[in-house]
């Protein structure tokens, strides 16, 4: 046993409170581990020996119940989703980080209206969608109506995520830049921004898992078409979508697992390769 393992041990004795808090998380981190292997296996095994070419075919028929339409109509949606929501997000944030005064009004009004609207259901935002941007704006059910309620709905988690990133870049950093004679605006987009990706890109992940994940509010607004959408305004479902779609009629049920198998691999595949790309832009602004 090595000194800090013998040190460790002596603390527990003194302190038995410690060794039962200790205990605690490990059995936490335990069974949190332990159900989500407990799912992923469970999909893998009832899905993998489901997948089948006819699944992956170009058209969707009600015989081969093919997922391919409503996979591009999720990276479509997901696309246009954080097309509008990224941008509005990012510079919100900046805003209330790096030129709203501390203690400003405006700052803790966008903070509290932002919690609220994190912990809206999604059938909300659905009936939200529903009325606004297909009947009022007359956009119909299309895949634009369930792009912008679906960036309505990510916009607090990008915004707090980027908060919390640009709030944990040093402030000697900016003050470094100052002292060269930069200007706030180049401050900003040279030293503070490219340091805070990592961060910003962990809150694009979770708004994209969001987005792909989701069903209740797209059924709302961009409906259950199982077609390719031909543009903007056309009908179409997704993944979550097409396995809800599927599931209910009750005879598809191994084409449902299939299904999940695929969205299952298309979240760890996005978040691999947005992970690769921070750990790129963090090293070349480190290495710079």
């Amino acid at each position: 046993m090595s000194n800090n393992q013998k040190y460790k041990w002596c603390t527990y004795k003194r302190d038995p409170k410690s060794f039962l808090l200790f205990l605690s998380v490990c059995l936490a981190a335990f069974f949190t581990m332990l159900g989500l292997f407990l799912i992923i296996g469970y999909i893998l095994i009832k899905g993998i020996p489901n997948l089948t070419p006819e699944l992956f075919a170009a058209k969707y028929t009600s015989e081969n119940v093919s997922l391919l339409p409503a996979l591009i109509n999720t990276l479509l949606i997901t696309l246009l989703s954080l097309l509008f929501a990224v941008p509005v997000g990012i510079g919100a944030a900046v805003y209330l980080t790096e030129y709203a005064g501390k203690g400003n009004k405006l700052v803790s009004i966008i903070g509290i209206t932002t919690e609220t609207l994190s912990g809206i259901p999604s059938i909300v935002y659905g009936l939200f969608g529903s009325l606004f941007f297909v009947k009022y704006l007359h956009l119909g059910l299309s895949l634009l109506s369930g792009a912008l309620t679906l960036s309505i709905m990510i916009l607090p988690l990008i915004m707090r995520t980027t908060e919390e990133a640009l709030r944990s870049v040093p402030e000697s950093y900016r003050e470094g830049s100052f002292g060269l004679g930069s200007g706030k605006l180049r401050t900003v987009f040279s030293i503070v921004l490219p340091c805070a990706v990592p961060g910003i890109l962990s809150g694009v992940i979770l708004g994209v898992g969001r987005i792909i994940g989701e069903s209740a509010a797209l059924i709302f607004t961009a409906g259950t078409v199982a077609e390719i959408a031909d543009n903007l305004f056309s009908s179409a479902r997704t993944l979550s979508v097409h396995m809800y779609a599927i599931s209910g009629e009750g005879i598809y049920m191994n084409q449902t697992y299939a299904t999940a198998v695929v969205l299952l691999l298309v979240v760890i595949l996005i978040n691999g390769l947005s992970g690769f790309m921070a750990k790129r832009i963090g090293g070349k602004h480190a290495n710079g």
